[in-house]
């Protein structure tokens, strides 16, 4: 029987792992630039964590969580997304306790049953910041910095962030009645599970894939234009704040995004129309979950659609160097001799090989080229008599004439040259 991986999920193969490497390293160089220190949750946690987080009424709990009973006969759930397991995580290890604001990050996988789209598998990746313990719109912009220096960083352009105020729970209310006094009108139109979240939870139809929906949505009432005071002079100083920093930006009241547990602030950034990232603050839900009061804002980056955007536009990762050094071998003696060295330039922080397969010194030589060694040596009889090798760079042919007993030589040439 051929065994293939699960639809929706892909191998990440060594030809291509490199360029994993280097976005998490440049986005962890960037986080700590903000302050952020990472943190790592369980790939799954308690289903009721994501119900109450995340909503009962969006389709990521309605339709699309790997859900199952373990042995104890717990409701266990693959995470959707990074958000609710790192506030679970902030509440259920005191992190409230320390100075405010905590400012957390992650790489994480998330699973969900979804529909294939374009950038997006059911076992996918996600670079996450969390900020908990501040209010202020500042905050806001800093996460949204984040972001724009991870592109910035990449020399990804023509990106548009559209950001959107959905308000505090009083005002939702209120949008929430106009919402669904519209959506009363049109309620013929709407799909099936629409009509359930009439009822539920109205908002979560702005974000309806079906098209008939989003054809009724077009003419809506907007939130804000039912934000409070407060909502609104909230939103006023992250405008006044993005533009301190120079980001601009797009007001647009359809977005909404797909979780229950945004207030307020709100934003995607997009790319010709597609959603390369999205986020907001979401200040109830530590308390939601059975923590403090505490305000918190966030987001989550597909990585996946960020290095599908990368080869899109061309924009190339460097390869890393995968070999320093290449020892090739002539018969048992020599190889023994190659071990003993490849072993020793490892230890001095060398990226060393030899052959393994008993391939001929005219393969070892073809294969070392292949693996894009950059010096190369040849060990036989006479090398290993004398005590002297070539070493040889494989760029321009140059070559160094060193002693096998002077381990730190050699690996000063080859680090130095």
């Amino acid at each position: 029987m051929n065994f293939k991986a699960p639809k929706g999920t892909k191998d990440i193969l060594p030809s291509e792992v490199y360029k994993w490497h280097y976005v998490e390293n440049l986005m962890r160089d960037i986080a700590a630039k903000y302050g952020c220190l990472e943190v790592r949750t369980p790939m799954f946690e308690s289903t009721d964590l994501f119900k109450r987080g995340v909503g009962e009424t969006t389709d990521i709990v309605q339709k699309e969580m790997y859900t199952f009973e373990d042995k104890g006969g717990r409701s266990i759930t693959l995470k959707p997304e990074g958000t609710a397991p790192a506030v679970r995580a902030f509440v259920e290890n005191a992190l409230y306790a320390d100075a405010q604001p905590t400012k957390l990050y992650y790489f994480t996988p998330a699973f969900r049953y979804e529909k294939m789209q374009k950038g997006r598998l059911r076992q996918h990746h996600q670079f996450g910041v969390e900020v908990f313990g501040s209010q202020q719109a500042s905050v806001d912009a800093e996460i949204i910095s984040i972001i724009m220096d991870v592109y910035k960083h990449f020399g990804i352009e023509g990106l548009e962030l559209h950001i959107n105020n959905l308000g505090c729970p009083n005002c939702r209310q209120k949008y929430n009645d106009a919402l669904k006094e519209y959506l009363e009108l049109k309620k013929e139109g709407l799909c099936p599970t629409c009509h359930s979240r009439l009822e539920k939870n109205p908002l979560r139809i702005l974000d309806c894939k079906v098209e008939a929906c989003k054809e009724i949505v077009k003419d809506a009432p907007i939130t804000l234009d039912y934000v409070c005071d407060d909502c609104k002079n909230h939103f006023e100083n992250l405008k006044t704040y993005l533009e301190a920093v120079g980001i601009s930006y797009v007001i647009d009241p359809m977005v909404v995004r797909g979780l229950d547990y945004y207030t307020k602030t709100i934003f995607e950034v997009m790319d010709n129309g597609f959603t390369l990232c999205g986020g907001g603050r979401y200040d109830g839900l530590i308390k939601e979950i059975g923590g403090q009061d505490i305000p918190a804002v966030g987001f989550g980056m597909g990585m996946e659609r960020l290095l599908l955007t990368l080869e899109e536009k061309g924009i190339e990762i460097p390869k890393p160097n995968y070999i320093d050094a290449y020892i090739v071998s002539m018969g048992e003696s020599s190889k023994i001799e190659a071990v003993k060295l490849v072993n020793a330039l490892r230890h001095l922080g060398i990226k060393a090989d030899c052959d393994h397969i008993g391939r001929s010194v005219k393969a070892q030589m073809k294969f070392a080229n292949k693996m894009g060694a950059s010096f190369t040596a040849v060990l036989g009889e006479e090398e290993i008599n004398n005590r002297i090798f070539k070493l040889k760079r494989m760029d321009d042919g140059n070559q160094f004439e060193l002693s096998l007993d002077s381990i730190d030589e050699i690996s000063d040439v080859i680090k130095n040259n």
